[in-house]
């Protein structure tokens, strides 16, 4: 059974009792469910996983104190602490009194506070190109197991992608640098015999395309070691994953070199493919550089179609 599956049998047995019995005067103020950190937040977990920050619990998010003050936060906690310490074989850790915890009672104004910045989690414009693209994959991650108010989901939702400048401002650096280390410095740097050079420019382009990809799908691409495994559920350009990897597992010999030129050149044509359904370029080569340059003549705001095209990366 996955963890997030586990977290919410676990709630749906102790948790939910626990609130509905002991504080049904803020039972409909709160959220409930499991997200931020973890693999388990995204579904991705193994038994691998289970080393480390493993267990059966749950968040609960809290209004400000203005709607439920510090005392029955206080009693919340207490409460949430005194469940069953182990569930299905999972030992619960100790709840942090100083904050930093996964699970437990977390104010919404800490957790956006934590995650983007802002606490009540409204990203202005210009906000929204300073927030770590991972941290917005851990906001909207996982499952809101309850929400009666639905302010906690309503953040959720507004945080769900990028505003579109963002977006294609955000896609135009990806793509320029999905250029440069492919389809022009990759080469390069294998004709020199540089293949050192030659596996970094192979890493690039491959963080950078993935990275355009998650963007086309109007998606956040989560933590490094996550990415890969996300890719895998994308609506477009997934099939990409194999070809992915070989990139980066294979050697740079010249002879290799020959099909991994191929291989850049076919997953370019893939997001040019991809920009050209979407309406979001009007160049007609296969250079993803123009590409690049014409996703970022799409852009509304003229303030941020105009700062360079590498700013939002």
């Amino acid at each position: 059974m996955k963890g997030l599956e586990i977290c919410k049998k676990f709630y749906e047995e102790y948790g939910e009792p626990m609130i509905r019995e002991r504080f049904s005067d803020i039972e409909d103020l709160v959220a409930v469910g499991l997200f931020g950190s973890g693999s388990e937040c995204y579904g991705y977990d193994d038994e691998v996983s289970r080393d480390h920050d493993f267990e059966a619990g749950f968040c609960i998010i809290l209004p400000g104190e203005d709607v439920v003050d510090r005392k029955r936060a206080f009693e919340l906690e207490r409460a949430y602490s005194k469940l069953p310490e182990t569930f299905m074989g999972l030992k619960r850790s100790k709840i942090n009194p100083v904050g930093g915890n996964r699970h437990g009672v977390i104010r919404m104004s800490d957790f956006f506070t934590d995650k983007v910045g802002r606490s009540d989690g409204l990203l202005s414009g210009e906000e929204w190109f300073g927030v770590p693209e991972t941290y917005l994959a851990e906001v909207v991650n996982g499952e809101v197991f309850k929400d009666v108010s639905g302010t906690f989901s309503a953040v959720r939702e507004y945080l769900s992608t990028y505003p579109e400048d963002v977006r294609l401002k955000k896609l135009a650096g990806r793509l320029l640098l999905t250029a440069q280390s492919g389809q022009y410095n990759y080469a390069r740097c294998v004709t020199r015999g540089e293949t050192a050079a030659a596996a970094l420019a192979a890493h690039e382009f491959t963080e950078n395309a993935m990275s355009a990809i998650f963007l086309l799908n109007k998606r956040y691409k989560p933590y490094y070691k996550w990415a890969f495994r996300a890719l895998k559920d994308l609506e477009r350009l997934s099939e990409y994953y194999d070809a992915f990897e070989y990139l980066i597992t294979t050697d740079n010999s010249a002879e290799t070199a020959k099909t991994k030129i191929a291989v850049i050149e076919d997953i370019c044509g893939g997001i040019i493919a991809e920009l050209k359904r979407q309406g979001l370029t009007a160049a007609t080569c296969g250079d993803l550089e123009k590409h690049a340059y014409s996703v970022n003549d799409k852009i509304s705001d003229p303030d941020v179609r105009n700062r360079h095209v590498l700013y939002a990366v």
